[in-house]
């Protein structure tokens, strides 16, 4: 639901920890996700790239947050964007294991 994602991520005191990307394998299929590690909970973002050709503007002038990684800027610029993928996972209700590599 839109607003309960708004009010989610609307946090001011929510602390950004650690963003990348990962393989996620999904049954069948692996799909390109971007992460966000907060303080409180894990965000899972499937990327999605603009197919779209920007006629003739110049997308390396597109205002992009500076606190996100470069390799995201530079994804953002090019007309890419992330959708959260599922409902965000409280910390404490995650659990980690170590997996040997595919």
């Amino acid at each position: 639901r839109e607003n309960s994602n708004e009010n989610i991520l609307s946090s001011v005191n929510r602390l950004l920890l650690h963003e990348g990307r990962l393989m996620l394998a999904e049954s069948t299929r692996l799909l390109d996700v971007y992460l966000f590690l907060f303080d409180d909970f894990l965000l899972i973002t499937k990327i999605k790239r603009n197919k779209k050709k920007h006629g003739g503007s110049d997308t390396s002038l597109i205002p992009v947050c500076p606190s996100l990684t470069p390799e995201l800027q530079s994804f953002i610029r090019e007309g890419g964007f992330c959708t959260v993928l599922d409902q965000p996972i409280p910390l404490d209700r995650l659990i980690l294991k170590n997996v040997e590599p595919i």
